[in-house]
């Protein structure tokens, strides 16, 4: 990131394997990908941890007094005023820091960032957005789990968020948005679904290919799916569970006899790259699209490199100009011109 743009503001109080791992993921994303990071959290801890890696000199650390448990919900961003998320969304509210990222608790970081940050003008509700791993290019899917319970109009919002974040972060043009829901037919569906269609296929600027299903989710049928909170999330989980299944078996039936081990091995380049572009690992996690500012949410178990990728992720979210983008299209419902 070019040093006349803030630094990224990283939660390293929050996540299963905080603050280590979350700080060898900075010292990753900063050594090798030149991108600016300032750490919120503990002073003491993070120098101490700042020191396992020679890095004291090289990544500044800004003081919050406490942090969000990993079993804290959207309360929690009340309570704790001073929590590392908060103090992170309010560098990025004040212009000290260009985005935000975290792997605390989903709803308490949500809900800090929306009390922090507030929605962007006209935005009903921010929504969490997740690029699967499909090919030649990434899916996103959204919401994730940001809201349970949606409207049929906010569906449309989603569209709109979601295309934005194919246009900025994939660069892709007139992304194809389609309706996750029981069946391809437009009368298929609860009440939610079958709403959600009429007016998507109505709404100007979106280019909307109908319902899909869950079999579509890898496929690549479509640029962006959308579908609520709940919906998003189990499907985003059942997958994620799928494919850890898949390659258990996977390893274990190459490992069965020594000639499945030499077919393993003719073939190690080809697994290898499939075990890389299957891995969440190297997706960074969800943005969190709709508010005043760039928000990554990292997994919960995140590691070094998922972190690493995460800040790349809301760094390129931000130089691109996403929140514009979104702005853009809400207040227009056209296509914007490229910002890059």
């Amino acid at each position: 990131m070019p040093e006349s743009e803030p630094p990224i503001a990283l939660d390293a109080m929050g996540g299963d394997h905080a603050p280590h791992e979350i700080v060898a993921g900075a010292v990753q994303a900063v050594r090798e990908h030149g991108l600016s990071i300032v750490l919120v959290g503990s002073p003491r801890v993070l120098y101490e941890s700042l020191a396992d890696h020679d890095a004291t000199s090289e990544i500044p650390i800004v003081r919050a007094e406490e942090a969000l448990a990993m079993d804290e919900g959207a309360l929690s961003s009340l309570r704790r005023p001073r929590s590392s998320i908060a103090v992170a969304c309010h560098l990025l509210r004040r212009g000290d820091a260009s985005a935000v990222v975290s792997a605390g608790s989903t709803g308490g970081v949500v809900a800090t960032g929306k009390l922090r940050l507030k929605a962007q003008q006209s935005v009903l509700r921010p929504a969490l957005a997740v690029a699967l791993p499909t090919r030649p290019r990434p899916t996103i899917l959204l919401d994730a789990g940001a809201n349970a319970e949606v409207k049929p109009e906010m569906l449309v919002q989603f569209a709109h968020l979601g295309s934005a974040y194919a246009e900025t972060a994939y660069a892709m043009d007139a992304p194809r948005v389609g309706l996750l829901t029981i069946g391809a037919e437009p009368e298929k569906g609860n009440k939610l679904a079958k709403r959600a269609h009429e007016l998507l296929k109505a709404t100007h600027g979106i280019t909307f290919i109908g319902n899909v299903e869950g079999h579509d989710l890898l496929s690549g049928a479509a640029d962006v799916i959308v579908t609520d909170g709940f919906t998003g999330n189990v499907a985003l989980k059942t997958m994620e569970g799928a494919v850890r299944y898949a390659f258990t078996e996977l390893s274990e039936s190459i490992s069965a006899s020594p000639m499945a081990r030499m077919g393993a091995l003719m073939q190690r380049g080809r697994l290898r790259d499939l075990s890389r572009r299957l891995d969440s690992e190297a997706y960074g996690g969800a943005a969190l699209l709709g508010l005043n500012g760039t928000v990554v949410i990292a997994h919960g178990a995140a590691k070094a490199a998922s972190i690493s990728a995460a800040c790349q992720l809301a760094a390129t979210l931000s130089r691109r100009g996403i929140v514009a983008r979104i702005g853009e299209r809400l207040a227009t419902g056209h296509r914007p011109h490229r910002l890059w």
